[in-house]
């Protein structure tokens, strides 16, 4: 007999890609066999305010800085129609008093030791206004997530998993640092190999912030993943790469691609965002070596920190192509709440567009502050014009690599991925559509 229902939510933006949630079926698989647990991912199947809400009894919401608008317009559909809802994530974490406003109760930082009291409350009528575990999560007593509750089409077709929590560096503008502090702990190694047997894709995609953090645990982890002989892809810092050998290990451990954070082609922009653990002196060497081992990058790029100019974005781009990168990120530097960066530019007068996260279109009012070298406009249009160039069709074919090595990625991926994102920068990025996808909010 079912005595709880709750309805479990990704909110969505359009920028998402679609790929599977992991905290929610985690917090699915720790709830007690008399609840049912439901996940509704806002991205694949958008809620209708006025005919989608589920009647259940309880719902929570996970929400990011730029998905937070969207959640607090969920989670108000619902305690209208008298359903207590509960948000947690990263932004209710940094701003969990702005949560309180839109929601019945909310989750700061890890959930995984509170999420069972909460139900238990939520059961005998007496929900907190806050909740927050007194100690970071071990991540030996996390089970397996209940995969067999997420929507079954729209996303990749890869299965997630997390081998690590948290990173090592201190990087100003990051937001992850406030949800999982200074830790960086792991999973015991056996317990993410037997999970990895029972996903039924071949490619398999880390969440992990940095999945090489640790050198030496790393390595034990790459040696066990050998046997599997699956394809995987994540997340890794430039301070793991600079070894051939620890590339040569990646490789033979599946890995075909990773996203690295360049961030920026200048050493005194690293300094000064606290990326010490980058050398752009280092950054060719690290892609070749990547390369030779047949392993695609995904690169990751912020314009608006202090020593931009406008020759910037020529550079960047130039870059990118000339060393094949296989996709590209080109951000620009966003204040994310409680970061150090947000602080800075505030304290500096510089911040123009506080809790810019509420703004029904953020996208057209960013940067939402005064850059140092260059004017808001041009530090926009900049950045357009690089996404722009990029993946254009001249773009896209220099950086095919036809001497590489016949990997998955470059056989059958590239250019249809290539493609993919040609059109999210024509639609998305410099035409501004809202509704770039077939489907819409």
């Amino acid at each position: 007999m079912i005595f709880v229902k709750i309805e479990l939510i990704v909110p969505a933006v359009e920028e998402n890609a679609p790929i599977p949630n992991l905290g929610l079926p985690i917090l699915a698989a720790l709830s007690p066999p008399d609840v049912e647990i439901s996940i509704t991912d806002d991205l694949l199947t958008p809620i209708d305010l006025e005919k989608d809400l589920k009647e259940v009894d309880l719902v929570g919401i996970t929400v990011l800085t730029k998905t937070a608008l969207r959640a607090y317009e969920i989670a108000e559909g619902y305690r209208k129609k008298g359903i207590p809802v509960v948000l947690g994530g990263t932004h209710p974490t940094a701003l969990p008093e702005e949560a309180k406003e839109h929601a019945d109760s909310v989750v700061m930082g890890e959930a995984e030791e509170v999420w069972p009291s909460l139900i238990e409350d939520f059961r005998i009528g007496n929900l907190k206004s806050f909740y927050r575990q007194e100690r970071f999560t071990e991540l030996s007593k996390i089970p397996r997530p209940r995969r067999e509750i997420l929507p079954r089409k729209g996303y990749f077709p890869l299965d997630v998993i997390q081998a690590t929590r948290g990173c090592p560096f201190r990087c100003e503008f990051c937001s992850v640092r406030k949800f999982f502090g200074d830790t960086y702990r792991f999973r015991p190694i056996s317990e993410v190999v037997e999970e990895m047997k029972t996903l039924r894709h071949r490619l398999i995609m880390f969440n992990d912030d940095n999945i090489i953090g640790n050198p030496f645990y790393s390595k034990e982890l790459l040696k066990a993943l050998i046997p599997l002989k699956k394809k995987w892809i994540g997340q890794a810092s430039l301070s793991g790469l600079r070894d051939a050998e620890n590339v040569a290990l990646l490789a033979k451990s599946g890995c075909i691609g990773l996203l690295i954070g360049f961030e920026s082609l200048s050493k005194s922009n690293l300094i000064q965002s606290q990326k010490y653990q980058n050398d752009p002196m280092e950054y060719r060497e690290v892609i070749h070596t990547l390369h030779r081992f047949g392993i695609s990058i995904w690169g990751s790029f912020i314009f608006g920190f202090d020593e931009d100019d406008p020759s910037i974005f020529e550079e960047t781009v130039a870059f990118a192509i000339q060393t094949k990168l296989f996709s590209v990120v080109f951000a620009l530097l966003t204040p994310y709440p409680e970061t150090a960066f947000y602080q800075r530019v505030k304290e500096e007068g510089r911040l123009v567009q506080d809790q810019w996260w509420l703004l029904e279109r953020p996208e057209e009012s960013a940067p939402f502050f005064i850059p140092k070298k260059m004017s808001s406009e041009v530090l926009r249009e900049g950045w357009k014009r690089a996404w722009k160039e990029f993946y254009s069709f001249p773009s896209i074919w220099k950086r095919f690599h036809w001497d590489y090595s016949p990997t998955l990625i470059n056989r059958f991926v590239y250019f249809p991925f290539q493609w993919m994102q040609h059109r999210f920068t024509k639609k998305k990025i410099l035409e501004g559509r809202r509704r770039y996808r077939t489907r819409s909010f």
